[in-house]
């Protein structure tokens, strides 16, 4: 098992292990990891979070693509925070999926020094998913470590999952996707130059270059909270390809308010607290700032309101 980007050194102690991608790390995997840990401590051992930096069926089902949610590098961050000890990334290849779940098993047990392993239902190792938990629980007794399936955790009667927060966002439901995540959903990119049109316009713009596997909220107009430099500014940010312009490049833009610092070539994060509306044309410059006005007074009490909740 070889990590992202350097060998894995063998753990200080034993350990009790997650696998999966943990796209999100949404309120479910934060509860697994908080009984994985709970569980791990109480017998003087190291929770271990083996994260996918990929997901499987990338490797496993040909043509399949997937939007994630969250980076790698921001993943282990998260899952860090969640509370686990130890966080390993490792890319899922061909010869990965080839191990059947015994020998994924011993993996684990040799680098990791696995007594114990923490898993969701639905949650299956090995080649062809052949490792489900019956299986890994006699596995386990013929190896030496115990399994634990934890419960999943649902909102409004709905299984939270990586696949219902990834829907929720593609269909601009922001709120909802917060309410899964436990946070709201944010992207990360690097500001670069744009055509200085919101400059023009009065509303000068920090353009997004973000990673193109990243799942994108769909076009239109969103009250959102902006990190750089280690503060945080309310903004009004944009999706689309700017109809009343005749653009045909799709771009991410952000209006910072109360804000004229340079910021070029600098990493941002936004988090994207509500959609305000779609993308839309309009018959002249004038009647777009007029517009643009609204939305960002509009944006000012969506976020004064929420920070005021949070």
């Amino acid at each position: 098992m070889k990590a992202d980007q350097e060998l894995i050194p063998i753990p200080s102690e034993e350990t009790i292990v997650a696998v999966g991608v943990f796209d999100g790390v949404h309120l479910g995997h934060s509860g697994l990891i908080k009984q994985l840990t709970t569980l791990a401590h109480s017998h003087d051992m190291l929770s271990c979070v083996v994260t996918f930096s990929n997901h499987p069926r990338t490797v496993v089902t040909p043509g399949f693509e997937l939007k994630y949610i969250t980076d790698p590098k921001h993943r282990v961050a998260l899952l860090k925070d969640a509370g686990a000890d130890l966080v390993i990334p490792i890319t899922f290849d061909h010869d990965l999926s080839l191990l059947s779940a015994d020998q994924f098993v011993d993996l684990l047990q040799d680098k990791l020094r696995m007594k114990g392993l923490v898993m969701g239902q639905n949650f299956a190792m090995g080649h062809n998913r052949e490792g489900d938990a019956e299986t890994l629980k006699a596995i386990g007794l013929e190896k030496g470590f115990s399994v634990n399936v934890i419960d999943p955790i649902y909102n409004n009667g709905e299984n939270i999952s990586s696949t219902l927060i990834r829907e929720s966002i593609a269909d601009g439901m922001l709120s909802k996707a917060l309410a899964l995540l436990g946070r709201p959903f944010s992207i990360e990119g690097r500001v670069i130059s744009g055509d200085s049109q919101g400059q023009i316009l009065g509303f000068p713009t920090a353009n997004l270059d973000i990673d193109t596997h990243l799942l994108i909220p769909p076009d239109g107009i969103y009250a959102t909270i902006v990190t750089t430099r280690g503060r945080q500014y309310f903004a009004a940010s944009y999706i689309g390809t700017k109809p009343t312009f005749n653009g045909s490049k799709h771009v991410i833009e952000t209006f910072l308010i109360d804000f004229d610092e340079n910021i070029y070539g600098s990493l941002i994060s936004i988090d994207f607290i509500e959609r305000i509306r779609g993308d839309e044309s309009f018959y002249s410059s004038s009647e777009l700032v007029a517009q643009m006005k609204i939305d960002v007074e509009y944006t000012l009490d969506i976020l004064k309101l929420y920070t005021q909740k949070n």
